[in-house]
């Protein structure tokens, strides 16, 4: 049972719409940033449409920002029948703010004494990049498009997903960029996709919460207006007392926790409170399974 009225979703909807465009827009330039001034700076290749956009760059000096949006164009195209509709429209949103942010970072390029520490810091920045895009439920096209139908169909990691693809376009750009630098690239890709893993695996955590009381209603409308989501009565019955139930159920993020049980003590402290750890949630409202 939804506590929320069709006004107050509408009002969610947009607020929720806008926070993703800010962490998506914040991932692209982070990851614009990592491309032109830890990875390229240093002659450094990278995996999937990325690694096509530096390779195209060292040979013929096409640039990057027109490589990323028309190579990713047609990719999204191919994603268009098998993602759904929400994720594509964030994607353009990441595919374009990449653009930009990267003809705009296009001189802030970092020349290292030691090329390691490009991949190294590189690999990390483009992981983090990455996971506020995700968060963001967005994706940058290339070869997360393909992760994120692996990850869809065959529940394969996102992360490990991407890697995957990833080697398949940075291993052969030795012949451009050097045995050297070849290796070092698949440390970056093997960084970002660890770190990447980590902060979808920090993101998708959540909490379910089942909850018995006779006080069932009020409860389930105090959690509503702390999670801003809907709420999930269950009915039951005691097998010892015979008697009707009604279980409240719902998912709550971490940090909703203590204002949950707060709630549920000040309405009811008998409560009776079944807690558990969720890692990914699917559905209306909720995250993706990362």
């Amino acid at each position: 049972m939804s506590t929320l009225r069709p006004e107050k979703e509408k009002e969610l909807f947009l607020k929720k719409f806008w926070k993703n465009v800010g962490l998506i827009l914040i991932g692209a330039f982070i990851y614009s940033f990592a491309v032109n001034s830890l990875l390229m700076a240093n002659h450094l290749g990278e995996g999937g449409v990325t690694g096509l956009m530096t390779i195209l760059y060292y040979w013929l000096n096409v640039s990057p920002a027109l490589t990323n949006i028309i190579c990713n164009g047609v990719l999204l195209l191919v994603g268009w029948k098998l993602l759904d509709k929400r994720t594509i429209a964030y994607t353009v949103v990441a595919v374009t703010g990449i653009s930009a942010f990267l003809k705009m970072t296009a001189t802030w390029g970092l020349k290292l004494e030691e090329p390691i520490v490009g991949a190294l810091f590189g690999g990390m920045l483009m992981g983090i990049a990455l996971g506020f895009i995700m968060y963001g439920e967005g994706t940058i096209a290339g070869s997360t498009i393909l992760a994120k139908i692996i990850n869809r169909y065959l529940g394969i990691k996102t992360g490990t997903a991407m890697l995957f693809f990833d080697l398949i376009v940075a291993v052969p750009s030795f012949l451009l960029i050097g045995i050297e630098n070849m290796l070092l690239t698949i440390i970056e890709l093997y960084v970002s996709a660890a770190v990447l893993n980590q902060l979808l695996a920090i993101f998708g955590k959540r909490k379910a919460l089942t909850i018995i009381s006779k006080k069932h209603e009020l409860i389930a409308k105090k959690i509503a207006e702390i999670t801003q989501k809907g709420v999930t009565l269950i009915p039951g019955q005691g097998v010892v007392s015979g008697d009707p139930q009604m279980m409240v159920y719902c998912i709550c993020e971490q940090k909703q926790l203590v204002k949950i049980m707060a709630a549920v003590r000040a309405v009811d402290e008998h409560a009776f409170v079944v807690m558990e750890e969720v890692h990914s949630v699917y559905g209306k409202d909720s995250l993706r399974i990362l």
